[in-house]
């Protein structure tokens, strides 16, 4: 599967199988991580049979069932956390979806303290991505208009479009899709227009609309 087919078929599952993940994709999702820290300096880890951060009220007030693997996204604390945690976290989350994983972007309905993730006094544990085999390969979500999610000076470059159509799948918290792109010239600007973890959306759609527009055309 490639990163494009990936970016379509994955969909927010939260059942999942018993089946446990076999070493040899546990190790290429760990290389993915192990890469994406190095570039970033972020601190993400994955946490593998370890059901407990989803055994709580709110886990199951989020209807998630079955849940004993997730990535932790750490890092240090800083005004880009937030987008880097989501440029690099959407990153892992469609290569666990090219291994043949569902995955789903976990905010709040998890319990923090039970999280066995090593986290240091300078840095935070802002979200999670619970990860397995899905009971399903889950929905679409519903997405806004194309044309109301940006600004486009003249007519629209199909790169540009094609970057837009990848940033309307990626997921958002409760399908917000509260972000505004913008086109002058070969310049592309990116922005949250606020909602509950807009900056962790911002960094996801980011990434989305690189892979959909292609890094070489703005």
């Amino acid at each position: 599967m490639t990163v494009q087919e990936a970016i379509k078929t994955r969909h927010s599952v939260r059942s999942y199988s018993q089946q446990k993940i076999s070493s040899e994709i546990i190790a290429e999702l760990q290389s993915e991580i192990t890469d994406c820290n190095l570039e970033s300096g972020l601190h993400i880890q994955l946490i593998v049979d370890e059901p407990k951060a989803f055994d709580s009220l709110l886990a199951h007030y989020g209807k998630f069932k079955n849940v004993a693997n997730y990535v932790a996204l750490v890092g240090k604390k800083g005004k880009d956390l937030d987008e880097k945690l989501g440029w690099y976290g959407e990153r892992i989350a469609l290569k666990a979806q090219q291994l043949g994983l569902n995955s789903c972007w976990v905010a709040a309905t998890y319990s923090k303290r039970k999280c066995t993730a090593q986290i240091e006094t300078n840095e935070k544990l802002r979200c999670v991505i619970a990860l397995g085999y899905g009971e399903t390969a889950g929905v679409p979500h519903k997405s806004k208009e194309l044309t109301s999610l940006c600004n486009v000076d003249g007519e629209m470059p199909a790169w540009f479009r094609d970057g837009m159509e990848a940033a309307l799948l990626a997921p958002t918290a409760v399908n917000q899709q509260k972000f505004l792109f913008s086109l002058s010239g070969d310049k592309v600007t990116a922005v949250s227009t606020g909602g509950f973890f807009s900056k962790v959306d911002l960094g996801i759609v980011k990434y989305h609309f690189e892979l959909g527009a292609g890094k070489d055309c703005f």
